[in-house]
């Protein structure tokens, strides 16, 4: 059945709020890039930009204007016929252009920075409106400041909006001030009081300086309004916006309280954070509603033996709804018996109930001292526990030396079956070091194919993420680790990788291949 409920407009500022957050400017080409990916998203309106800013904004609107043509491209403009000029000049080729004109409201900015009276600006408003008007019929009017502004001022100032022209009227809670119960009576009172009001779109744009900005934003769709202004990731100016993921999947979760639709195709979420991301190189927190790395993470055993019965139990969204990764059940000191077995089983491993309970005995001494147990240290624990298997190779020590004169070179201490052999490599490259103080070591001559390392400072712990993909003779294999400096998590990939070579060998000796049922080659 589909839901028919009230349109929620989504107007998307990440291209001009959003773009103010420290470190957020883009160039042309990018904020196109964006913007081509925000009409895939499918919001209504797109802020492209403040022309009037610079001549660079301006030129990244033009271009904006003219690719775009399914959503609505807005540019603001303060109340000056001087930078609505420039506003149009922007966004004049726009198939549905807007201009979208602001002044402010509350008696904190008329007096301290604007140096006006009340009724000059309720002036400057009227006629900023109606200059706005002689270009085009859809201009909007935002008051700043305005749940810092005197009630019934800000009701003749969006009254004098509407009456020269204005078709959507927006109210700014730009410092982040309210608080959901108040400001939902703000609202009322507007909707109340002002003429006309009922004929426009009204609108609500949320700062999050309190981190209410999504529960007010949610609060004025509850009370009526229209239209909701959001940028993705939440980026913007301070503390930033209320955050488009997290409103639109609130009314799309919830949507039986709400009574309410948006045009947002829920799907594209996830890569367009991503997106953001990576244009702007500003990471959203692990933890972060709907499109953090651990949105869909779960370690607490209680909560991963739920989802193992019903995924329902613990999400209330999909992650194929935000077109995110599947949920990952995190194996960690928290896990329990059952995340451990389903894993195993993903692996291959079927295991009898004593060979559980001794994988899962050393699996909680591992996990004690790791910040997660990885496929890789899952798999050796079940050569160990089950095959008596034991690792051929284990890192004792790896040291650095670097200096003008003597290069760079790093000294392995291994631990080989029984044996415990060193090795110093030189090598401006340490991790070309690493691997010829290995081959050294080991006797193997592999070739390195593929490697990927990062880390990342997450509650004040470095955490770090390696895998490497080695070619022996035929062979190639893989290895990862997740200690937190780069080089030992190399090397430390780098062996797990040969463990695995000698237990295909062991392996195909011993005739065990049956008892996994996926290829140990990658």
């Amino acid at each position: 059945m589909v839901f028919e409920g009230r349109k929620i407009l989504i107007y998307d500022t990440t291209l001009r709020d959003g773009e103010q957050s420290p470190g957020a400017s883009m160039n042309p080409d990018q904020k196109l890039r964006m913007a081509v990916q925000l009409e895939r998203l499918g919001v209504d309106i797109i802020e492209a930009g403040f022309p009037a800013s610079s001549e660079g904004d301006l030129e990244s609107i033009q271009m904006i204007a003219k690719k775009i043509r399914s959503v609505e491209i807005a540019a603001i403009a303060r109340a000056t016929v001087k930078d609505i000029d420039c506003a149009w000049q922007a966004i004049r080729d726009a198939a549905k252009p807007r201009i979208h004109v602001f002044f402010s409201s509350s008696d904190i900015h008329l007096k301290h920075q604007l140096k006006k009276t009340r009724g000059e600006a309720l002036q400057q408003v009227k006629a900023a409106v109606q200059h706005a008007c002689k270009y085009t019929d859809n201009v909007e009017f935002s008051a700043m400041d305005a749940t810092r502004a005197e009630q019934d001022f800000l009701c003749e100032m969006l009254g004098a909006a509407i009456s020269s022209g204005a078709r959507t009227v927006n109210i700014a809670d730009t410092v982040g001030y309210a608080v959901p119960g108040e400001f939902g009576k703000i609202i009322d009172y507007l909707f109340e009081k002002i003429q006309g009001i009922e004929n426009v779109i009204f609108s609500v744009h949320c700062h999050d300086d309190l981190g209410l900005a999504v529960a007010n934003t949610l609060v004025a769709v509850e009370h009526g309004v229209r239209q909701v202004k959001c940028t993705v990731n939440g980026i913007g100016e301070r503390a930033g916006n209320a955050a488009l993921e997290e409103v639109v999947m609130a009314l799309h979760t919830r949507k039986n309280f709400f009574g309410v639709v948006t045009g947002i195709r829920t799907e594209h979420v996830y890569e367009t954070s991503r997106l953001l991301t990576e244009i702007t190189g500003i990471a959203v927190q692990p933890n972060k509603a709907v499109v953090g790395a651990n949105a869909f993470a779960h370690e607490s055993g209680i909560h991963q033996d739920g989802l193992l019965k019903e995924k329902r139990t613990y999400e209330i969204i999909t992650p194929r709804s935000v077109g995110a990764p599947e949920t990952r059940l995190v194996l960690g000191k928290h896990s329990g018996r059952h995340a451990v077995e389903a894993r195993l089983k993903k692996l291959g491993y079927v295991l009898t109930s004593n060979e559980l309970n001794k994988v899962f005995r050393e699996f909680k001494e591992h996990a004690d001292s790791l910040t997660n147990v990885c496929d890789d240290d899952l798999e050796a624990i079940v050569r160990k526990e089950v095959f008596h298997a034991d690792d051929a190779y284990s890192l004792i020590d790896l040291k650095v030396f670097t200096g003008s004169s003597s290069g760079s070179s790093v000294k392995l201490k291994i631990r080989v079956y029984a044996d415990v052999r060193e090795e110093i490599s030189s090598n401006p490259n340490h991790f070309e070091a690493v691997i010829a103080a290995i081959m050294k070591i080991t006797g193997k001559s592999c070739r390195l194919m593929e490697y990927a390392g990062k880390t990342a400072i997450s509650d004040n712990h470095v955490r770090g993420d390696t895998v490497v993909r080695l070619r022996y003779k035929e062979q190639v294999v893989a290895g990862s680790s997740n200690h937190p400096d780069i080089i030992v998590g190399f090397a430390i990939a780098c062996l797990k990788a040969l463990n695995l070579i000698e237990w295909i060998r062991y392996d195909e000796k011993n005739r065990l291949m049956e008892r996994r049922n996926r290829r140990l080659c990658v």
